[in-house]
Parts: C-alpha cells; structure tokens; sequence
C-alpha cells in the first residue's frame, strides 16, 4: 500500500491545491480543534530552522497532537555514523507523521520511498520547500482575492532558493507573469526558465531592482543571500547586499502590491519597510500555521 507524502509542488494538482488553501481557510477561522489528538508527528531537522519547525510544532499543538524530533542534527545517532534510512525506519515506529529538512537534495524524496508513513518535506537543500509554497500561495490569494494572471516579481538569491523554486512550479497552474531579479551569480537556474517556457508562463529577467521593474507588480517576493549554500565566501560578500528595499523604491507602485519574504532577512528589506502598509512578509509566517495545518490532516486524511 503506498503511502502518501508531500515531497514536491508537483505532487499536488491544481484541484488538491485550491483544496488545501480552502481549508487552511477554515483553520484560521478556527485553529484550536481535537483533530489530531492521539497523534504524534516527528520534526527531524537536520538543518537549521525557526519558522518551518516552530509553525509544525504549533500546527500540531493547536490541533490537540504531540511533537517528538531533533532541531539539532549533532545530538543525533547521526553523528555516530547511523544512515538517514536507519533514522527513517526507527522514527517512522513512533510516529504517525514525520516532518523533515535536509540539506541534501533529495533526501526527502528518498525518505518518503522508505517510511510506512507520510513524509513532509520541510527543506531539502536548494531543492522544493512545498509548504513553503502553499503558505505563500494562501498569502497572495488572501491578499489579492485571486491567484490567476498575477505579475510577480522575484528578487534576490533565484538560483538557491528553494521557496523560488516551488513558487514558480505552483503557480504554473494560475497563469502568472514572472520578473526574475538577480545578479549573474545568483539567476534562475535554466532548468526553471526551461520550465516556465515549456508552461507557456511569460517571464523576463533583469539585474537591478528598481521603480521602473516593480511598477506592476502584484507580488513583490524577496529573498535572502543564502550563506550557507556558497562554497565560496567571496562570492557571497560580492553579492549579500546587492539589493535592499527601502521605502523610496515602494512609492510609485500599485495600491495592492504586497511584499512577501520566506524569511530570515539579514539585508534585504530595511527596517522601515515593516511600517508600509505593503509589507506583509510576518503575516505571511503566521499563515504558515494554517497551511501547515491543512497539509497535515490532508496527509493523514482527516
């Protein structure tokens, strides 16, 4: 009998994902029920997190459930030599759910391969974050009353960024037109162009975030500089501070834009921004608490 997962974007269709946000609907009108009480859901991270893991671990608790897991991969048998397949199966006996972020693409996808039961990818490397992807899917159509022939423009770190990445293959569903802003160092990876071609979605990239290339946008999503994923510290001191969003650059564009970020920022938004009635990057986060919701009761089908 297989067992379901969300592993990747794509294993949801546009029906199951329009599904999803309607019931995270429903948990934000109501987020404290019973409905998984009795159940246990393990957080495995391998990585470092404070939104994902702490927005799981309220989803759970908010929902009448229990949490057992690791936000710190060195206390593990991990650093004895114990494989992630090993890990899977002993926790996959204790749980009903297991929620996990790795930093090797991939590992999730393996992970759902060998559990007896679901599987939420939480973050594998620079690869899919997809309920990343459906909080920020909640947000713009709780923002803009739709989610079909949206501009939306993405800046920053487009060629690591794993939120990116399964933003652009959601939306293919909706009929966007993206704006790509990077630097050389940091575009968006060809297979996603290739992608976006093949799904006839309209795009254009430039490499200065400025008024003229935020004009009509809809959904200005910002991104970090990730550090981690550079090999190369010089490479990342060329490009951490490249773009910074200041309220100057805010003041010409459409009433209904709305600034979200996956968050953490280090540089990117200056802190006045947080005042603009645009800015919308921290209730974002609290959304994540009712997509994740969602997602987890859709898993263990209730």
């Amino acid at each position: 009998m297989s067992v379901k997962s969300l592993v990747s974007i794509s294993d949801y269709s546009k029906e199951k994902i329009l599904q999803i946000l309607d019931k995270a609907a429903a948990f934000e009108k109501n987020p404290n029920q019973k409905i998984l009480d009795g159940k246990v859901v393990a957080t495995l991270f391998f990585e470092p997190s404070t939104r994902t893991r702490l927005s799981f671990e309220t989803a759970v608790n908010r929902l009448g459930g229990r949490v057992i897991g690791f936000a710190d991969a060195s206390t593990t048998s991990g650093t004895k030599g114990e494989t992630l397949k090993d890990t899977i199966k002993m926790v996959s006996n204790y749980v009903d759910l297991i929620v996990m972020r790795n930093p090797i693409e991939g590992a999730a996808r393996y992970a759902s391969e060998i559990s007896n039961i679901p599987v939420i990818n939480a973050g594998d490397g620079a690869n899919q974050h997809p309920t990343q992807t459906m909080l920020d899917l909640y947000s713009i159509k709780k923002t803009q009353g739709r989610l079909d022939n949206l501009n939306i423009c993405m800046v920053g770190d487009l060629k690591y960024g794993r939120t990116v990445h399964s933003l652009i293959m959601a939306m293919s569903h909706f009929n966007p037109t993206f704006s790509f802003i990077a630097p050389d160092e940091l575009k968006l990876p060809e297979q996603h162009k290739m992608f976006c071609k093949s799904q006839g979605i309209k795009f254009e990239e430039h490499s200065e975030l400025n008024e003229q290339n935020i004009a009509d946008t809809d959904i200005l999503y910002m991104t970090r500089v990730q550090k981690e994923r550079f090999t190369d510290l010089f490479e990342y001191e060329k490009v951490k501070n490249v773009y910074i969003l200041k309220n100057s650059l805010l003041e010409h564009t459409k009433p209904n834009l709305k600034i979200l970020h996956p968050l953490p920022r280090v540089n990117e938004i200056e802190q006045e921004v947080d005042e603009n009635e645009k800015a919308y990057y921290f209730q974002q986060a609290k959304n994540g608490v009712y997509a994740r919701q969602a997602v987890i009761c859709d898993l263990l089908g209730l």
